[in-house]
This record gives structure tokens, sequence and C-alpha cells, in this order.
């Protein structure tokens, strides 16, 4: 193994992996010499750019497209992933990323918004996993992107919050789980992040006092977030499992 490509001979698959963070965590774990399996919901060419970022830099990628949320989306995704993976369907970093928001106050949140946040959010990433243990090898990674808005109350957020707390206590239950056969499972929980989702943060006021939240006064980068998956997903981590990285510059330490 190359000391510059920790991660070389593994295979690793990123949900929600063509665009922000996501996107982000497939660049980094494809230069750490990583396969990686793009996958997205619905924006081919951000999914086709991703790869072809990752090629251009000497590494290897594929993408490909299912929907989650729906009835039978873990078993679609393993399906698609097995089409394009080629002959070997194993797997050594999963990284569940893919996520939807849910703003409102508790009694502006309509059931069926409730149900499709819960259903992309919690419900997915538990069949992805449940269904992708038989490709996972063991010393394999899981990592599930979680999120600061657990930390504190965070009213108009409350589906969201929510579906964000029930894969932190995934998280820790699989670390237990899976620990017999040397798999990692951790959760990295970003502060807010300057993406393209965020067009809110083309205000310079809106971003200004978003950025006051961390301790070093800027908003996140998807880079910041995709570095400690990064960490995760190597043997540096191996002694790692069961936690949840607050990867959010600091934010609300003096509240």
């Amino acid at each position: 193994m190359s000391s510059t490509e920790p991660l070389a001979g593994k295979t690793a698959l990123v949900t929600g992996g063509s665009r922000g963070i996501g996107r982000a965590i497939a660049l980094r774990l494809a230069a750490d010499g990583a396969r990686v399996g793009v996958h997205y919901a619905g924006n081919e060419t951000a999914a086709k750019e991703t790869v072809d970022a990752i090629e251009a830099a000497g590494g290897s990628a594929f993408a490909f497209r299912t929907e989650l949320g729906v009835p039978g989306d873990a078993d679609a995704l393993w399906a698609a992933f097995d089409e394009h993976a080629g002959d070997d369907h194993g797997l050594d970093i999963l990284v569940n990323n893919a996520g939807i928001a849910g703003p409102g106050l508790i009694h502006e949140v309509e059931e069926a918004d409730y149900d499709r946040v819960f259903a992309v959010n919690a419900k997915a990433p538990f069949f992805i996993i449940q269904k992708g243990l038989d490709r996972l090898r063991d010393g394999g990674r899981i990592i599930n992107i979680s999120s600061g808005v657990t930390k504190v109350a965070f009213p108009g957020m409350t589906s969201y919050a929510a579906s964000k707390g029930a894969v932190e206590v995934l998280t820790l239950t699989l670390a237990q789980t899976l620990g017999s056969r040397d798999i990692t499972v951790n959760a990295v929980s970003p502060g807010t992040i300057e993406t393209d989702i965020h067009p809110w943060m083309a205000d310079p006021a809106a971003k200004a006092h978003a950025a006051r939240f961390s301790v070093f006064n800027r908003v996140g980068r998807p880079g910041d977030v995709a570095d400690v998956v990064g960490f995760l997903a190597s043997d540096d981590a191996r002694w790692v499992t069961g936690q949840n990285i607050d990867a959010s510059g600091g934010s609300g330490l003096g509240l």
C-alpha cells in the first residue's frame, strides 16, 4: 500500500455523492486511492462531473442513479451498484451521506413531509446497511453523516433533527453489533457548510451571521467534513468506533 494512498485497493460507496459534502467525500476517498461509487438521485450532470474530476486526478470512480425514500430503495441501490461495479461486488467503505432537509416548527410539519424526511434520512441508511452487510468486507468502515442540529434545540428543524438523531443511535448500536467483524461504525456531524443547497449564503449578511456560530468565525467548507471522513475511512481510525465526530468548527461552544 502506498503511503500516499492509504485506501489503495479499497472500494467505497458514497450516497448522494454528486454534489456538496458528498462530492467532497468522494473526491477525498478517491485521492486516498479508493475506487468510488458515486450514487446520485437526480443530477446526472453533477455526478458525471464528480467522476470526471476523480478520473482527471488519476483516480477511479463510477456513477449510478437510484431514488431513496421509496419502497425497495435499498434493493434498487445495491442492484445498481452491482451493475456498475464490475466483477467484484465487495465493498470496504460505505458513506451514508444522502439526506434531505425538513424545515418547520412542529405545528407546521405535514405528515407526508415527516414521512419523506425519515424515509430518506433514517430508513434508507438502515436498510442500505442491512442489505449491504454481505458485500461489506471484514475490517470495513461505515460512516453516517449526521448533523450539528442534534446537539442543540433547533425548533425550526424538528423532523430533520429527529431523523438525524435516529442515525446517531443506529451508529452506536451497529458499532457494537459489527465489532466482531472489525467493522467500525461512526457518524460525522457537520455544522453550517457552504454548498449550492444553501443559496441564502449569497447574502453576505446571512453568511456572516452563520459564520458567527463557529469559533473560527467562518462557515464550513465541504472539504472540512470530507477530511474527517477520510480519517475515519483509513486504518488510522481502526480503534475508533461508535463515535459521533463533531465537524462544526466548534459551533455553539459558547451557548
